[in-house]
């Protein structure tokens, strides 16, 4: 299995390894899910923010990007880091340096802050690799794609950002609609620091050469390209859900972000379906079903009524959920000794993924006074992945 251990002379527990570890999971996925609310906060804020800053359509759309460009090219180095040095110091530290800005943006008055505060927060969608790699090393190959899936349901997070965040800074101020998660995630921090513990490592450490053989397979490019979809959809609508029901439909703040809720808790239950599904029969065949359905649910999308848009919407949360775990079961199928690398490296894709579409659909927006046409070019890619996931063994 990758290296997921500090301790290198420690022998691997074949025992533990082939039953794998409840307690670890259960906290990476808090670790994940306690970030992933940090990170989600910023959108589920943004009709204020947008509001309190006179934000055009291009400015909010920039606003939420930013986040995701830091959560995307940040999970490279993590991967890398996670299966060097374990994930047990890899996730405290991402925990607390996702803190500090959520407590920065309770203060944000300016634009550039809003900016800056932003790309920080982008940390918390970044610890995703983190835990992949921290989770695998504690679960066999028949049990990861399961395994993965539920400790990616901590997406759940964005769910209780979504809706959690606009519901507080309503009752309790502006600012708590930050603070209260990172009070939360200060909480997990002392809770992880106190149970969480490496997996057993399997093999001698590798040299930083080693990391760069994987990327030269072309699955991990193909790879990478179904995680662009898959999760940089799911990360796109989940931060971008807000603006499109304030905008297309006048929705106020909360019923926005309730709706946005419910997305991320399809989405986010479908995930460990898909490992599971992808355990019993391959990741590969749900791909074959989960991309053409996530071009029509976007076509569904594009009609600009409530009704369609409701079904796209959660048609696509049910398609790109099984897509996530499908991908990452793939993963340590085809790398099993570079987890955490590879981990970075798709991860990395899905969150650009999520950084380009509200940038695009900004500037669609701008142009053509609509969102239709985005989800028109979201169909077409879909069938791309498709076409290629078909003449892919």
């Amino acid at each position: 299995m990758s290296a997921t251990a500090v301790d290198h002379s420690l022998p691997a527990d074949s025992t533990v390894l082939a039953t794998g570890n409840t307690l670890q999971l259960t906290l990476a996925t808090g670790a994940f899910a306690c970030c992933f609310a940090i990170f989600g906060s910023a959108s589920a804020m943004m009709p204020i923010l947008r509001e309190r800053l006179t934000l055009s359509s291009l400015q909010v759309s920039v606003a939420i990007a930013v986040p995701v460009l830091l959560g995307s090219l940040g999970r490279i180095p993590l991967g890398i880091l996670t299966d060097r040095l374990g994930g047990r110091a890899v996730f405290l530290a991402v925990m607390c340096a996702a803190i500090v800005p959520a407590v920065l943006m309770g203060w944000v008055t300016q634009y550039w802050q809003l900016l800056v505060c932003g790309f920080f927060l982008g940390i918390g969608l970044a610890s995703f690799s983190v835990g992949v790699a921290f989770v695998s090393g504690w679960y066999p190959p028949q049990k990861q794609g399961s395994a993965l899936g539920v400790y990616g349901a901590g997406n759940i997070g964005q769910s209780l950002a979504a809706f959690g965040a606009p519901t507080i800074a309503a009752a309790a101020g502006y600012a708590w609609g930050f603070w209260s998660f990172a009070l939360a995630t200060l909480l997990w921090v002392a809770v992880y620091f106190a149970f969480a513990q490496n997996a057993p490592r399997c093999g001698p450490a590798k040299s930083w050469a080693d990391y760069a053989e994987p990327l030269r397979n072309p699955m991990s490019w193909i790879l990478s390209l179904y995680y662009f979809l898959t999760f940089g959809g799911f990360v796109a609508m989940a931060i971008y859900l807000p603006i499109f029901l304030t905008d297309m439909f006048q929705l106020n703040p909360r019923d926005a972000g309730l709706r946005t809720a419910g997305f991320v808790v399809l989405a986010t239950f479908m995930r460990p379906i898909g490992g599971v599904l992808a355990d019993r029969i391959g990741g590969r065949r749900i791909l074959l079903y989960v991309f053409p359905m996530t071009a029509l649910m976007a076509l569904f999308m594009a009609c600009p009524m409530m009704s369609t848009f409701t079904i796209g919407a959660l048609g696509m949360a049910a398609a790109i959920g099984l897509g996530n775990g499908a991908v990452f079961k793939l993963v340590p199928d085809y790398f099993p000794s570079s987890v955490g690398s590879v981990t970075g490296l798709v991860g990395a894709a899905g969150g650009l993924g999520g950084f380009f579409p509200p940038l695009a659909l900004g500037g669609i927006r701008e142009v053509l006074g609509t969102f239709s046409w985005g989800f028109v070019l979201l169909a077409a890619f879909s069938l791309i992945c498709w076409i290629v996931c078909v003449r892919t063994a």
